[in-house]
């Protein structure tokens, strides 16, 4: 189609089609104007503007009714003109305006006339497009008094359709055009920017219509959340620029008392506003009321676009209208604030973002009136905080306790004003102290026991960016919500950072010596005021703030410090056992019900010796929290000082490595990480190297502390760890203190044995993992006494060869030697010291040829702690009975390279041992039989006579009584005792028969014993463990193995290499019934 560039061209074409119009008003003929008009170019078309305008605005202006279809065609083209025109003319906007507004005037009703939605959306978007025609200044000139009656009309209007039409279309291009009659539109280039004398004109105009807008977006805001998000945004939008326009504080500053007289009619006159100091009152009374309501609706909003418009809308208005809408303030304050931890992170930094601001502007800060507003806002919080608590569920806790955390955001410094009121201060501290309760009546805290003995290196590792964030996970009374623990530990971070640090800690720790129900919550708020002063994790609005001195907040750390361990709050009852319970009521020196951990039982034990009764399961985990909280508290002090906290570890780091050894699992986990955040603050890589490195003073206090056992009866716990995670550097620093121990042990052997045998534990462990044994040394000193089995290894030839008599006399009497040891004829090994036949060569510079080398100190000290073992091994303590058995063992390990020192204790310790394995408890037997073979592995010559005579047939009596048992049993029998025995037995007795080289008797009866759970009858672990025995059987007796494993199942028939050969018959049967058929055939295959 072509197009008609110049005015003449275009007339030439539309005037027909204008002039049919005129005639015949149809539908048809708009439709061809609109058609033509699509091909006049936008310059031909603004010289002929009013021309083509009048056939339009004509058919709208003829009485009587028309269709609306035929309504909605010309409204439509109208539009299409004036988006490609511009309007310059003052009366065409106005006559225009009213014109398209008529279009839905309804005579006998407020509201919009009942018409389509079509003609209501075209209508809507022919105002706009017409104040968006508007040429220049002409737009301005628009907005006069005079115009009064027809703008309100459109508000109205618009308003109308916004708050009552079902379409959302049509609602939002309702609000649209309202916020481009508001002079609220988003273009860039309309309006213009108003000056100061303009902005008052349109001010003193649109406040005839703030009531009506106000009210009415008021009610399209709060309405139901179905109508879209759009729309409330929206309505937002208009409502803060419409307040904020008219209430502007820079505005109603230039108002004069004196209304001057506008050149209008006295009607129109009534509609105007003079906007004087009683008007701005009233008026900000009446918008508080609607911004509450706004505030009350918003904020809840699932939208998170929504809730982001609410923080525009404060931060506008309280920007702009600071003094109007004072009475405001504290409502949108705490719209704000209540918006900080929002569930939405764009919500969230757009809050932090104005709260940022705010703090730079000092726009609270530096007004009194809002100050005092927040001040009075957070003391009525805080004295309803503890009502709030008991009803709220958690999502109404969180968001009252993000008010509170608001508040102190945006007080900042302020809020020393309200912590030096003393009922402000003791509101908010009750408040705090009461919400953060803990539930203390779980029982696992207290079931749960530290059984292994695992180092400090082993545990997880916190991150190094934010290591004092991760604390143990805790219950809590009133709330289960982990998000309303991170803002209740924000809250007191922010009061350790602002507020009076002195004030503060003093008055938290009059609640903390007040009552043992206060404690555990003060201690928390302790940790977080000190995190808080130091600056770690706080986000700081007020950049000119001083913060707590270095120097300052060592002295306070030092005050909190020495509260936490004295000896009321630190040694508490956490168990009910006896030696430890004990321990603990000796050392109270107050009332306090007490904590710390004992063995691994549970029994109920009386105390006749003491007055008070058994603490219950809440006073132990109440307790037990309470260490850990402290505990936690010392990593983050560690962590607020710094390199600073050096000059605390003299205090510190003894009671913590206390706390790391307790048997109660979680005390000993925070203990645990206490030690990493320690590490982490004061430049350790590691707790090894922080033990290292401290180790001097350490065990100087080991050993002041043993010499007052009944005082600090947790000495011996301090050492365990020690040895746990240190190196073989420290064995001489700790070799004197050892002795301490065991004279100790010697002196309080019937009382405090369980906690020494621990630290004896801990030492041969360390010991064994410090000097592992390089079998050089060990092969050097058993040459002597294995002598007598080298000949096995030599071929006839060599021994003819190159023996002389001596050797031969020399071999014998070692032999006989040796066979009195294995026979047990000696009570020691004196006959050692007998000269020898050939008397060995004495150096000449020798000054002390028979002084035996002094033997090393962890030789030394296994010797010792062996000798006690040796004693101990008949407590009648199971669990002693049990620990002993596994230091011995350690000892074996720790002293294999010395047979000369082992041998004497193990013949000594023989006897105590063999009645473990053949008349104890099941659990004992099992600790036994792991002692044996570690024996046999280490001393095997030794042991033989001793086991084959004191054990071996005990052992084989009861696997045979017990196999029939386990033969019927079912799959629970894999879980019993008797089980995990007869499985221990088996696994153990086939290298104990090839270590110890057992003869023909005694692995016959091994393998009569073993030879019935090569049954399929029995359970597939015995099964598995009888045909490791046969295995090692095979190694030493290869033949006879195989004879009884034929006599058991023969699966070929031996035909005789020639006939004058006899038949051989083994009593094995053939067939497939047999149920040793698949291990027999097992063991066969490996036998070839």
């Amino acid at each position: 189609m072509a197009v008609f560039d110049t005015p003449e061209e275009a007339f030439g074409v539309l005037r027909p089609v204008c002039v049919q119009l005129t005639k015949t008003q149809t539908v048809e003929n708009v439709e061809h104007l609109q058609t033509q008009l699509r091909a006049v170019s936008d310059t031909a078309l603004q010289e002929l503007q009013q021309y083509i305008l009048f056939p339009l605005r004509f058919t709208l202006k003829t009485p009587g009714p028309k269709r609306e279809r035929l309504i909605q065609s010309v409204v439509e083209c109208l539009t299409f003109v004036l988006s490609s025109t511009c309007v310059k003319e003052q009366e065409l906007l106005q006559e225009l305006f009213s014109e398209l507004s008529a279009c839905l005037y309804s005579p006998n009703s407020p509201k919009p006339a009942a018409v389509s939605e079509e003609l209501k959306l075209a209508v809507i978007q022919g105002l706009s497009t017409l104040m968006h025609s508007a040429y220049g200044d002409i737009l301005l000139t628009f907005y006069e008094p005079s115009i009064l009656p027809r703008l309100g009309f459109a508000v109205s209007l618009l308003l109308g359709l916004a708050e009552q039409e079902k379409s959302r279309q049509i609602k939002i291009a309702a609000l649209k055009c309202l916020q481009v009659l508001l002079f609220q539109c988003d273009c860039q280039d309309h309006p213009r920017p108003l000056d100061e004398l303009e902005q008052k004109q349109l001010g003193d105009l649109f406040a005839s219509f703030l009531p009506g807008i106000s009210t009415a977006l008021t009610r399209v805001i709060t309405g139901d959340f179905k109508q879209g998000h759009s729309i409330v945004i929206s309505s937002l939008k208009i409502f803060y620029k419409t307040v904020g326009f008219i209430m502007a504080d820079e505005q109603l500053r230039r108002i004069s008392k004196v209304q001057a007289k506008p050149a209008v009619e006295h009607k129109v006159a009534e509609l105007m506003v003079h906007r004087e100091a009683d008007w701005v009152k009233n008026t900000g009374d009446k918008l508080t009321i609607l911004i509450k309501k706004i505030i009350e609706s918003v904020s809840v909003h699932p939208h998170w676009k929504v809730r982001l418009e609410l923080v525009e809308l404060v931060e506008a208005l309280l920007l702009k209208c600071s003094q109007s809408l004072v009475e405001s303030a504290g409502p949108l304050l705490k719209a704000l604030v209540g918006l900080v931890n929002d569930e939405s992170p764009e919500v969230q930094a757009q809050c932090n973002k104005v709260l940022k601001y705010f703090a730079d502007q000092k726009v609270v800060v530096g007004n009194r009136a809002f100050a005092d507003i927040l001040s009075e806002s957070l003391h009525s919080l805080a004295t309803s905080l503890p009502r709030l608590v008991n009803y709220q569920d958690d999502q109404g806790k969180f968001c009252t306790l993000s008010l509170l955390l608001g508040y102190l955001k945006l007080l900042g410094p302020k809020v020393n004003f309200v912590l030096n009121s003393v009922a402000h201060l003791q509101r908010l501290s009750k408040a705090l102290i009461q919400v953060l309760e803990l539930d203390v009546a779980d029982i696992k805290i207290v079931e749960e026991r530290h059984w292994n003995s695992d180092d400090l290196s082993a545990s997880p590792k916190t991150s190094a960016a934010q290591p004092w964030n991760q604390i143990q996970r805790r219950y809590f009374r009133f709330f289960t919500d982990e998000r309303i623990f991170l803002l209740l530990r924000q809250v007191c971070q922010l009061l350790g950072y602002y507020g009076n640090l002195y004030l503060l800690v003093d008055h938290f720790m009059e609640l903390y010596r007040e009552s043992v129900v206060y404690r555990k919550q003060a201690a928390m708020i302790f940790n977080e005021l000190v995190t808080g002063a130091a600056g770690l994790e706080v986000e700081d609005l007020h950049e000119k703030h001083i913060k707590t001195s270095p120097e300052e907040l060592r002295e306070i750390v030092t005050s909190i410090l020495e509260e936490y361990i004295s000896q009321e709050n630190w040694y508490l009852v956490t168990c009910i056992e006896a030696e430890e319970m004990g321990e603990e009521l000796m050392m109270k020196q107050s009332g306090l019900q007490a904590i710390t951990s004992g063995a691994h039982t549970s029994q109920i034990t009386s105390f006749p010796a003491f007055s008070k009764p058994s603490p219950t399961i809440c006073s132990m985990n109440s307790n037990i929290w309470q260490i850990c909280i402290q505990l936690e508290g010392i990593g983050q002090f560690a962590f607020a000082l710094g390199k600073d906290f050096n000059l605390l570890l003299m205090s510190a780091l003894y009671p913590v490595l206390e706390k790391a050894g307790d048997q109660t699992l979680l005390i000993s986990q925070v203990a645990t990480s206490t030690m990493m955040d320690i590490c982490h603050a004061c430049g350790y890589d590691s707790p090894r190297h922080l033990i290292n490195q401290n180790s001097d003073y350490l065990v100087n206090g080991i050993s002041l502390n043993l010499r007052h056992l009944a005082l600090h009866p947790h000495t011996p716990k301090v050492l365990e760890v020690m040895l746990q995670n240190s190196d073989a550097s420290l064995l001489p620093l700790v070799a004197d203190v050892v002795q301490d121990v065991l004279a100790t042990l010697d002196q309080f052997y019937d009382k405090r044995a369980a906690s020494f045998v621990s630290v004896l534990h801990a030492l041969l462990a360390a010991l064994a993992q410090w000097f592992p044994d390089t079998g050089h040394l060990g092969q050097l000193q058993e040459q002597s006494l294995r002598e007598e089995g080298s000949h096995l290894s030599r071929g006839p030839a060599t021994l003819e060869n190159s023996t002389t008599a001596e050797d031969i006399e020399q071999f014998l009497l070692n032999y006989l030697k040796e066979k009195d040891v294995a026979d047990g004829n000696i009570s020691d090994f004196d006959n050692g010291d007998e000269e020898q036949s050939v008397p060995p060569k004495v150096d000449e510079n020798d000054t002390h040829p028979d002084v035996e080398p002094a033997l090393p100190v962890q030789i030394q000290i296994a010797m010792d702690v062996m000798e006690r073992c040796i004693h101990l091994l008949s407590d009648k303590n199971l669990k002693i009975r049990l620990k002993v058995l596994d230091v011995l063992d350690l000892c074996v390990v720790v002293l294999q390279s010395h047979k000369n020192q082992l041998l004497p204790l193990a013949h000594r310790a023989w006897p105590s041992l063999v009645h473990r394995l053949t008349n104890d408890d099941p659990l004992a037997v099992l600790r036994a039989f792991k002692v044996l073979r570690t024996l046999g592995g280490k001393c095997g010559d030794f042991l033989r006579s001793r086991f084959c005579k004191d054990v071996l047939p005990k052992l084989a009596g009861s696997l045979v009584t017990q196999a029939p048992i386990s033969a019927r049993a079912g799959p629970v029998y894999s879980h019993t005792l008797a089980f995990k025995l007869q499985l221990a037995v088996l696994q153990g007795l086939g290298p104990l028969c090839e270590r110890l080289d057992l003869g023909e008797g005694d692995l016959n009866k091994v393998a009569d014993a073993c030879v019935i759970y090569l049954s399929a009858k029995q359970p597939m672990k015995l099964q598995e463990a009888a045909r490791s025995v046969f295995l090692h059987l095979m190694k030493v007796d290869p033949d006879s193995t195989w004879f009884l494993l034929n006599e058991l199942y023969c699966p070929v028939q031996f035909t005789p290499p020639h006939p004058s050969l006899h038949r051989v018959h083994l009593q094995g049967t053939t067939g497939q019934q047999n149920p040793y058929v698949a291990n027999v055939l097992h063991l066969l295959r490996e036998l070839q």
